[in-house]
Formats: C-alpha cells, sequence, structure tokens
C-alpha cells in the first residue's frame, strides 16, 4: 500500500469545518479514530501493538526488545492543521515495513514503529505531552491537572481511553528499549524546495517555549462606561501583540507569535475583565530565546501599568535548542546518498527523545512551505520517496 493511499483512508477523520484542514487532539474522538487505525493498519503487517503507561502506541516487528531501532510520529494535529504533520511519517513507517518486506530484509534487531501522544499540545496545551511524560520532561502530577477548554483534565482522557493515570510518567522500561529513534516528517518550511531536493536530515531544533499572560481590569458595561474611566485588558493585549513582533524583529533569527487570545467573558459589549494570551518564542538558542521573552515580558507589564491593569506571565513549557546526534546524522545521509542537512524551527517528539537517545529526521519536501495550516503539503511523489528513504535508514540502522 502506498503512503497516499494510507493517508486518503483517514482523509475524513477529524476534518475541521469551520477552520479548514483538521483538527485531532490527545485522546478526543478524531484521535482514538486514528489510534484504531494505526492498530488495524499494523495488525494486517503482522505487527504486535502494545500500548505503554503514557499513551503511546508501539508496532513491534519480531519481539520486543532492547536496542531496538524505533520510527514513528504522531497523529494528533494542531486547530485546523494540515493532513502532513505527523500523519505523514506514521505512514511512511507503515509503509518503509512493506518495502523492507518486499526486499527480504529481516532485522537483526528489535524493530518498532510508535505513535507518540498529544504531540502538538492542541487539547492540553503541552507540546510532546507524550514524550515529555516518557522521559520525565513534565512533573507527572501537574500534567494530570493540565485541562483542555472544556475542563476535561488529562487524567480523565487517560481514564476514557482505557489508561490508568495512576501509571502515568517517566517511564525507564519504554526507554531502555529504544536503541536508535528515527522519525520522518514534511518539513515545516522551504529549505528543500530551494535545494531541489524531496529528502533531507535534520540538523537541529530551535529553542522554544510557551507562555501565558494573563492581562487584569475592570469589566464593565461596553456603551455605559467612559473611555477615561476604563481599565480594559484588551488594550495592553492587544499592545503586545505589536510589542512581540517588534522584540522578535530586533533579535536575528528569532521568532515571536501570539495565536490564540481568550478574553473573558468574552461578550461584544462587555469590556472584559481578564484577557488570557499565550506566547510562543523561539530562537537559535537558550540566550537569544530568554532575550526575547524578557524583552515582550517588560513590555506586556509597561503597557498593563498605562492603562491601570496587571499582568502575570507563566512560563506552560520550554525546550532548549536541540543538534541531533551528528555521527548518526552524518551516517544517514551518507546512507541517502548525501541529502541536505536543515535545521528547523518546529519542534517534535524528536527532539525530546533526544537528551536520552540517539535520535535523527528526516524531512519530506513541502512545496508550500506552509505547516500547521490547511496548505501544508507533500507530493505523492516525494511522499513514497520519503517511504524509501525511511526504509533504507532502517534497513541500515537494522542490519
Amino acid at each position: 500500500m502506498s503512503v497516499a493511499a494510507l493517508l486518503g483512508a483517514i482523509s475524513a477523520v477529524g476534518a475541521d469545518g469551520r477552520r479548514g484542514g483538521f483538527s485531532r487532539h490527545g485522546f478526543d474522538s478524531a484521535d482514538m479514530q486514528l489510534r484504531a487505525w494505526f492498530t488495524e493498519e499494523a495488525a494486517r503487517r503482522g505487527l504486535a501493538v502494545e500500548t505503554d503507561r503514557n499513551g503511546a502506541l508501539w508496532a513491534w516487528w519480531g519481539e520486543p526488545g532492547d536496542d531496538a531501532v524505533v520510527t514513528g510520529s504522531h497523529l494528533d494535529s494542531v486547530p485546523g492543521g494540515g493532513a502532513y504533520d505527523g500523519p505523514l511519517g506514521v505512514a511512511a513507517a507503515l509503509v518503509a515495513v512493506d518495502l523492507l518486506r518486499e526486499r527480504g530484509f529481516t532485522p537483526n534487531r528489535p524493530l518498532a514503529v510508535t505513535v507518540f501522544p498529544e504531540e502538538e499540545g492542541g487539547r492540553f496545551g503541552l507540546a510532546c505531552l507524550g514524550s515529555r511524560l516518557m522521559t520525565g520532561a513534565v512533573d507527572t502530577a501537574a500534567a494530570l491537572r493540565l485541562s483542555d477548554p472544556d475542563g476535561v483534565t488529562l487524567a480523565d482522557a487517560l481514564a476514557s481511553a482505557g489508561l490508568d493515570p495512576a501509571h502515568v510518567g517517566r517511564d525507564e522500561r519504554a526507554l531502555s528499549r529504544i536503541g536508535v529513534f528515527v522519525e520522518l516528517h514534511v518539513e515545516q518550511g522551504r529549505g528543500l524546495v530551494d535545494l531541489d531536493a524531496p529528502v533531507g536530515v535534520a540538523h537541529s531544533i530551535l529553542a522554544h517555549g510557551r507562555w501565558r499572560l494573563r492581562f487584569t481590569g475592570e469589566g464593565n458595561h461596553a456603551g455605559a462606561t467612559l473611555m477615561a474611566d476604563r481599565r480594559d485588558p484588551m488594550v495592553p493585549a492587544a499592545g503586545l501583540v505589536l510589542a512581540a513582533r517588534r522584540a522578535a524583529t530586533a533579535i536575528a533569527g528569532s521568532r515571536a507569535t501570539v495565536g490564540r487570545i481568550v478574553p473573558v467573558p468574552g461578550g461584544t459589549n462587555v469590556i472584559p475583565s481578564t484577557v488570557d494570551l499565550w506566547l510562543d518564542a523561539r530562537a537559535g538558542d537558550d540566550l537569544r530565546t530568554r532575550a526575547v521573552v524578557a524583552e515582550i515580558e517588560a513590555a506586556a507589564r509597561e503597557l498593563a501599568a498605562d492603562e491601570g491593569c496587571a499582568v502575570t506571565v507563566t512560563e506552560e513549557s520550554y525546550g532548549d535548542a536541540v543538534v541531533f546526534d551528528a555521527a548518526l546524522r552524518e551516517e544517514l545521509s551518507g546512507v541517502l546518498g548525501g541529502v541536505p542537512d536543515l535545521p528547523t524551527g518546529a519542534g517534535h517528539d524528536a527532539g525530546i527523545l533526544a537528551a536520552h537517545v540517539p535520535t535523527a529526521m528526516l524531512f519530506v519536501r513541502n512545496p508550500t512551505g506552509v505547516s500547521h495550516a490547511p496548505e501544508e503539503f507533500a507530493s505523492d511523489a516525494d511522499c513514497e520517496a520519503g517511504a524509501r528513504a525511511l526504509a533504507d535508514v532502517l534497513a541500515h540502522l537494522a542490519r
């Protein structure tokens, strides 16, 4: 079966009629359908599927064991995301297994395809949640208290999916099984397009994090409150969006994005009492990322004071810059005939695992350069080229 056929089989799951694209979030209805689809496809290939204590799926070729060659990605999306971010890596991994079997290959090391849950953080707000829990990169009790916009906690969602929240947390057994992890992903940018290459190897991931800023003012009537009498938290929140743009522009290679604003109570004719705003900030290293955030935080305090409001800043997640294992990177590039070596501004489960096991990433060309949006794309030919490249890499590592 082709990568395109596998992706086509799930093209209606989680389709978002309002935003466009797909909204598939950890342990929601769409995600559970995708988990069932993966389990079925793995079973068709004779792969034995198990679910670990943090909800990751593992499909084993042969007996599970230590020093395994592991590949895979995630199936969840951002709200209104594209069709390739995550599912491409899973579908390509299944096709790579098919290709290896067609070649008559038998792995000499354990080999597994894995699916990590809630990589995008679209439901509970913490990116790479499954891999962070596995590695102990997040406090377990705090993670279980995370809630979605409807007030459902992660603990509740896990229980509804048949998982025991009491078993969630750092999983030494699962980590010890991974000898090397290779994640294939659609490129989130235009590097391969400009280099006219269908496949590349990841070099590094920018330092990045998420912060919540809460501006607190005085809720009041939109018609009865004079402009001079207002303490409107939407005013500093609006100014903060522009301040973030200025701060990131001033520091080379950095990015700052406000992608979500939630006013309370949220009425058209109501001055809000609070406005929550989420900031995503990234740069090439910890020093520059922290500098951008410090500049934005200073601007937030000044903007709030000017309007007679207060502001609190809470760091919700952070990851330092990741440079993938150089020897492994060069080895895989050599296996693939010297493909390009590219940095990325996007976070991935491979980046979380990199602090614990050798990891690498393969990118598949995205001609639009757009990701986290419906316009995200990869041609069928490039998707198949990615699966062949992944098969070559797995054969080399598991030989």
